[in-house]
């Protein structure tokens, strides 16, 4: 690997040596001007992007998982105007250049002048972090930590729609796990080690679905010749839910990584959930929608300063991975690979450029290191006799991301946007061929300040006369089963060729309790499905803590949705779902 350059990182010391930092509870009142703890931290410098060393720590190097609280905890600690240097376009994060980030935010924090709510944060989330009795380890003195077990019991009343590829999905970003009417209980834990440089994160799952009618031999020809592939050739396809579907019951590996960290790089081997976007409700690029693939990764996990570079762009971080589709008959097994690369040119605003490409699979383009060459500094289309040939790139799909905390509502308001091209370098030199998913987050309310409001919306159908058919975005000429991992699209479950949006209402009770109201709308155009298809989904999600150790999380669920190609009329289905969580004592 080509050297890089380690600067040395000016921490916050007293941070991670502070006890109060460590756990315990904000003791600071500003009506008594008695000084939190969280002010004897140094303050941090005023430029963004402070970095680390490289060293031994007693912080694991593992991700943490995508589904964790701690993401939506620090999604609102820098909404509030701290996390200068965290990349929300480049997730999940590790849990060590989580504590390098709260170490630069900590002298930022006042909790005596107004700043409860994000002490409150930022100790919930130091204390899940760096407990004080983990101490550093070594290749030849391992730490082993079994991290949590947990259960969920729930169903579904009514028919769902699982089929994010046509008509639409009903359970988002939830790993591709299986649902249908009836009982859909789910077990698994989770664990992590660490040994020096070495990290290991291990998380599975038994789950289980009943059988299903699926989709008629009628509609699923029709799915079939809208998608280009010859039903004759390719009778199973996973990205069309065809019927009857067998009963899962599935023992199925969520995550299982294997990492080493080198010169502020993880460099892993495995299954790793990703999230590409700032988005909370999708992200063009990647998200949890999908069953994760497995991967060689190569992640810079802290900012990058380049000499000279940096003044004008601010720091950087970059990610590459490539790995195998599951769940593609035409061709069959093709692989990805996908590159990301973000900036801060301010603390306020984060950047980011990615590119994924789809290429190879079984009689088509063999899998070898030339090809992947050529996929990988291929910029330009190509011409169809190419395109049907061993020389063919891939489908190319390239991405834009940016978030921003506006002025003069700094530590209020974050606008945000991600948008998603293809065959189009970016959609920066091609705007109206891309797809677009903007935001806007409140972080808090005028004396409210537990309470925060996001709203986003979302297009696959730009105003391009390519758009039809379902056969712009999220899909491709010869790779037509497009960006889906054992049927489930792997980015933005909002699917080709719709639109919708999402509002999440959420009172924190605490940085890990919440409860949270939510809306989702998702509509598919004539021209792809005829009839089109809409779905109304209403959401109500409560999590509380019964002690320290166990967390007690429910969600139920309404749907209405209309798709007469599939049923004629308006149908409607419920689910219900209780999850309890054991976190390991450490």
């Amino acid at each position: 690997m080509k050297a890089f350059t380690c600067v040395v990182c000016i921490l916050a010391g007293i941070a991670s040596s502070n006890p109060a930092i460590r756990g315990q509870s904000v003791t600071a009142n500003a009506s008594n001007n008695r000084s939190s703890p969280i002010l004897d931290v140094i303050h941090d410098r005023a430029r963004p992007g402070c970095v680390s060393q490289d060293n031994a720590s007693s912080v694991d190097t593992s991700y943490i998982p995508m589904d964790s609280w701690i993401y939506p905890a620090l999604d609102r600690l820098q909404a509030l105007g701290y996390l200068d240097s965290g990349f929300e376009g480049l997730r999940p994060w590790t849990r060590l250049s989580i504590s390098h980030m709260l170490e630069c935010t900590a002298g930022k924090i006042n909790a005596e002048h107004g700043d409860q709510e994000a002490a409150r944060i930022y100790l919930a989330v130091q204390a899940e972090i760096q407990p004080p009795q983990e101490e550093a380890s070594n290749f030849l003195r391992p730490r082993n930590n079994f991290e949590s077990a947990y259960v969920r019991l729930g169903g579904v009343a009514g028919t769902p729609l699982r089929d994010s590829f046509h008509l639409g999905q009903t359970i988002a970003n939830d790993y591709g796990r299986p649902y249908q009417s009836g009982f859909d209980p789910i077990a698994g834990f989770s664990t992590r080690s660490q040994a020096g440089r070495f990290s290991l994160y291990f998380r599975s799952e038994y789950q289980h679905a009943p059988d299903a009618p699926g989709y008629s031999p009628s509609l699923t020809s029709l799915l079939s010749t809208i998608d280009g592939i010859p039903l004759a050739s390719n009778p199973n396809q996973p990205t069309i839910p065809s019927g009857p579907i067998a009963a899962a019951n599935d023992f199925r590996i969520i995550e299982a990584t294997l990492s080493y960290r080198l010169f502020q790089h993880e460099i892993s081997f495995g299954k790793t959930d990703h999230w590409l976007g700032p988005g909370q409700g999708g992200s063009f690029a990647g998200t949890n929608n999908a069953e994760s693939i497995y991967t060689f990764q190569i992640d810079r996990v802290e900012p990058l300063h380049v000499p000279w570079l940096s003044t004008l762009t601010g720091p950087f971080r970059y990610e590459f991975f490539v790995g195998s589709l599951k769940g593609h008959t035409d061709p069959n097994v093709p692989w990805f690979h996908l590159e990301k690369i973000s900036f801060k040119p301010t603390s306020n605003l984060e950047m980011g450029f990615e590119r994924g490409t789809i290429w190879g699979g079984e009689g088509h383009t063999p899998i070898t290191v030339h090809s992947f060459l050529h996929s990988f500094f291929s910029f330009q289309n190509v011409p169809a006799s190419e395109k049907q040939s061993r020389n063919d790139p891939g489908a190319r799909f390239g991405s834009f991301d940016f978030s921003y905390r506006l002025p003069f509502v700094r530590n209020w308001l974050t606008l945000y946007s991600d948008s998603l091209v293809h065959d189009d370098v970016s959609p920066i030199d091609a705007p109206r061929h891309a797809g677009i998913r903007p935001g806007l987050y409140l972080s808090h309310f005028p004396h409210a300040p537990h309470l925060d409001m996001r709203v986003e919306a979302a297009s696959t159908d730009p105003a391009t006369g390519r758009s039809t058919g379902g056969s712009f975005l999220y899909t491709e000429y010869v790779e037509k089963q497009g960006y889906t991992n054992k049927g489930f699209i792997m980015g933005d479950a909002i699917g080709r060729e719709s639109k919708g949006g999402q509002a999440w209402l959420t009172y924190h009770l605490s940085p890990r309790e919440n409860v949270q109201f939510s809306y989702r709308n998702a509509k598919a155009e004539n021209d792809f499905i005829p009839g089109g298809t809409t779905q109304n989904i209403f959401q109500v999600n409560a999590v509380k803590r019964l002690r320290k150790d166990f967390e007690l999380r429910g969600t139920e669920q309404y749907e209405r949705w209309k798709a007469p190609v599939y049923q004629t009329g308006p149908h409607s289905d419920a689910s219900v779902s209780m999850q309890i969580t054991w976190f390991a004592r450490r």
